[in-house]
């Protein structure tokens, strides 16, 4: 039987004033997370930016995170080519790594043809020395086609897959994970036969995405729908700002020190940011409570 991986949480990356690393917020993050019994967190996911931070920086946060971490932790090892995400893996080994994420290379857009053989290269060269899941992440790289998926899942080299549509069942064949990457349709990605979530949501309130993976494990419909009542009403604001900017400004409004915007809001938004921050503060007591 494959293992349920829980909520695995793609956490944020934050940053200092001058645009690098700030170390001492991810370890606040990763406390924090800690603390609400996830079970495990995925540092560089496409919800960490991971294009934004050298190798160095993403290397020497893994090492100490790995360190700090009372949950497993998982690396995204996604770059623009298959030399940088090897070494990424490498060092995600070498750190103790529960696994990487691996998306295909972002930037320009490739064939079906070249992705296949992209992954079969990464698995050839690592030779099954950490669990590699293929991150299929159609919004900012090129998508993983179903049926390149099922070639590469069928080859026995790879842990799972984390994706965006509720595909489980299309999987459930295969001797692997499978992991929804897609808030808006955790419940019915579960529901469907999911073993697992990787949540940025989780990242700024993973209480209620917690609570709601329980009930619907356990069985307690009526706890799960008003908790994916919730979790919609804060997805709803989500949506209304480029990803992932409404998860590092909640996260930051949870206590944690996050600096400004990558890329500047336009003047309009930025109020509609700040109607959320009222909201949400509103909002918190209710989410403490669970």
């Amino acid at each position: 039987m494959t293992e349920d991986h829980g909520v695995i949480v793609a956490a944020v990356t934050p940053r200092g004033k001058k645009g690098d690393l700030d170390f001492a917020a991810a370890f606040e993050i990763i406390d924090h997370l800690c603390a609400a019994q996830v079970r495990g967190i995925a540092l560089f996911t496409a919800a960490g930016e991971y294009p934004a931070f050298t190798l160095e920086e993403r290397t020497r946060l893994l090492y100490l995170a790995a360190r700090r971490s009372r949950v497993p932790l998982y690396a995204g090892v996604g770059s623009i080519g298959l030399d940088d995400s090897l070494r990424l893996a490498r060092e995600a080994q070498r750190a103790g790594a529960e696994g990487v994420f691996l998306p295909p290379p972002h930037f320009f857009r490739y064939p079906q043809e070249e992705i296949r053989e992209f992954y079969l290269q990464f698995a050839r060269q690592m030779g099954g020395r950490i669990r590699t899941y293929l991150a299929n992440t159609p919004a900012v790289t090129t998508a993983i086609a179903p049926e390149t998926a099922s070639d590469l899942l069928a080859t026995g080299h790879f842990a799972g897959i984390a994706d965006p549509a509720a595909n489980a069942p299309r999987f459930a064949a295969f001797p692997i994970a499978y992991l929804s990457s897609d808030d808006t349709n955790l419940v019915e990605s579960r529901r469907g036969g999911a073993h697992g979530l990787l949540s940025s949501a989780a990242c700024a309130i993973p209480e209620i995405v917690v609570a709601l993976d329980g009930a619907l494990r356990n069985g307690s419909p009526e706890q799960a729908a008003r908790l994916e009542s919730m979790l919609q009403e804060f997805l709803g604001w989500a949506g209304q700002f480029p990803f992932p900017v409404l998860m590092k400004v909640a996260t930051g409004l949870r206590g944690v020190k996050l600096s400004a915007q990558s890329v500047p809001l336009s003047p309009a938004r930025q109020s509609k940011l700040d109607a959320f921050g009222e909201w949400f503060q509103g909002w918190l007591p209710a989410l403490k409570r669970l």
